[in-house]
């Protein structure tokens, strides 16, 4: 239970950081996203081996966890399923691949492990990036940035509908959840039996509250998209941010 409300504090913690008033943070959310996009993109380009090479890509992220003053131990509290999950990807790999390249002592460090070593950074720096962005930009903000892209509509609608309700979808297993185990006192989690009875009656609840929003939007004039409006003009520094960051990037993918 308490790993429910505390998944809806950092939500609620994350939507204060991205409203703060702060350099980082005031933006405009187009160039930044641009930003954070091209930084992915040339950190995936990267080869398998070259592990030394993908590192000095962090230079990026620390600047911005600098300036924007965010805490680093959040981000591996928030995130941390989620990089353990990337962590897990190359984890086979040093049992593919054993050429030696170098020794440590007694030790053999293999291309295997390079390589896996390497998709875990590439994995830890584009989770760590698009955290960076989600903090400093409010989703709002973003859906406006991805229009401005022209991201299909009913992608940033579904988007948007979904971060903006998942609270209420947690609230609802939290409120399911107790009432559970108010009718099973001293049971440590919710039997399997009930497993099935359980998310059923949570998909028609929401099937429900889906369908009841749903019908409110279209009273208020709903046509298929969000008008969306950034609270910030971009202007020339605003871009200018996205274009030294590219050109810093390119500099460091280069060498």
């Amino acid at each position: 239970m308490s790993r429910i409300s505390d998944a809806i504090t950092d939500l609620h913690k994350m939507d204060m950081e991205a409203g703060k008033t702060g350099w980082l943070q005031g933006i405009h959310p187009l160039p930044k996203l641009l930003a954070t996009l091209f930084f992915i993109m040339l950190t995936v380009s990267f080869g398998k081996y070259e592990l030394s090479r993908i590192l000095k890509m962090g230079i990026y992220l620390i600047v911005l966890f600098v300036i924007g003053d965010i805490s680093v131990k959040l981000l591996l509290k928030r995130m941390k399923a989620v990089l353990l999950l990337v962590c897990l990807i190359g984890i086979a790999n040093p049992f593919f691949d054993r050429e030696p390249v170098f020794w440590l002592g007694t030790a053999v460090v293999t291309k295997g492990m390079i390589s896996a070593a390497t998709l875990m950074i590439k994995g830890i720096f584009a989770v760590s990036a698009s955290y960076l962005l989600m903090v400093t930009t409010s989703m709002e903000d973003l859906c406006y940035a991805f229009r401005k892209l022209h991201i299909p509509k009913l992608f940033v609608t579904i988007l948007m509908l979904v971060y903006r309700y998942i609270i209420l979808f947690l609230k609802e297993i939290e409120r399911m959840t107790d009432a559970y185990m108010l009718r099973a006192p001293g049971q440590k989690g919710i039997h399997y039996k009930a497993w099935g009875t359980m998310v059923g009656q949570l998909l028609l609840r929401s099937m429900d509250r889906a369908q009841t929003v749903y019908d409110s939007m279209m009273m208020r004039g709903y046509n298929g998209e969000f008008y969306l409006r950034c609270k910030k003009k971009a202007c020339g520094s605003d871009y200018l941010y996205a274009i030294i960051w590219s050109a810093v990037l390119t500099c460091i993918r280069v060498m």
